[in-house]
């Protein structure tokens, strides 16, 4: 287990929203970077190496919104960069445009989730996915949006419609975000679970450590796909102000 904590969150994770709790943002708040940075890439890296068929799927109808997301990423956090990357990390990652989920996988602390519009659904074509909070990457690829979230209680058919006709509203240039809260005993940033064996629920009285995820939505100009995007803090309980549950 590698244990890779942050110190504080950038937000107050017990302001509560109703589903699906989104808010506006700016591409200049788009990515994030941390304190985690250093050690949250490094793991990242070793998952790409070791585990690459769980944490990244890409269809090839999914390629070019792949490699317009990775120059996006490079305009927002390295516009200086050529052929190579060098983050502030002091690590040099080259641009490879062939392999674009790669290379973001290196770029940055987010993971990236790529839907496109197939009929009247946005279908999950492409994702990096080396954090996952108890889901497969598996068992969501190339499905639609109603089917990604079949293991959420709370996400029924009336919040499906309601989230298929936000994705359709999303404009470019004006980003959205939510969070969660979740309670967990366990630091580990990879967490893949099966639907078929969902994970119980806790709260914060019994376990050591509040992960909370911060979400993204965006509309690439281009291509027209959608990319959700996902930055995980993991914060140790004790480090938390004294707070209501938020899960």
């Amino acid at each position: 287990m590698t244990v890779i904590v942050q110190q504080t969150l950038p937000y107050d994770p017990t302001q509560q929203r109703p589903l699906p709790g989104i808010a506006p943002t700016t591409m200049e708040d788009w990515l994030h970077r941390d304190d985690a940075f250093a050690a949250q890439m490094r793991h990242r890296q070793h998952l790409l190496e070791t585990r690459r068929d769980d944490v990244l799927a890409l269809d090839p109808q999914a390629h070019s919104a792949a490699v317009e997301l990775l120059d996006l990423v490079l305009a927002q956090a390295y516009p200086e960069a050529a052929d190579t990357v060098l983050r502030s990390d002091g690590v040099s990652v080259p641009i490879d445009r062939e392999n674009p989920l790669d290379t973001l996988c290196l770029l940055a602390q987010e993971d990236f989730c790529i839907l496109q519009k197939q009929g009247d659904e946005h279908v999950l074509t492409g994702a990096i996915l080396c954090f996952p909070a108890s889901w497969r990457l598996s068992e969501k690829f190339m499905r639609p949006l109603i089917d990604i979230h079949e293991p959420v209680d709370s996400y029924d058919l009336n919040i499906a419609r309601r989230v298929q006709r936000l994705f359709d509203g999303i404009q470019v240039g004006r980003p959205l975000w939510r969070f969660n809260a979740l309670w967990y005993d366990d630091p580990e940033l990879h967490q893949p679970r099966s639907a078929s064996a969902p994970r119980e629920i806790r709260d914060r009285g019994t376990t050591r450590y509040l992960r909370s995820e911060r979400q993204t939505l965006l509309r690439l100009p281009e291509t027209r796909a959608v990319v959700f995007s996902i930055h995980t803090y993991v914060v140790p309980v004790e480090h938390l102000p004294e707070m209501e549950n938020p899960a």
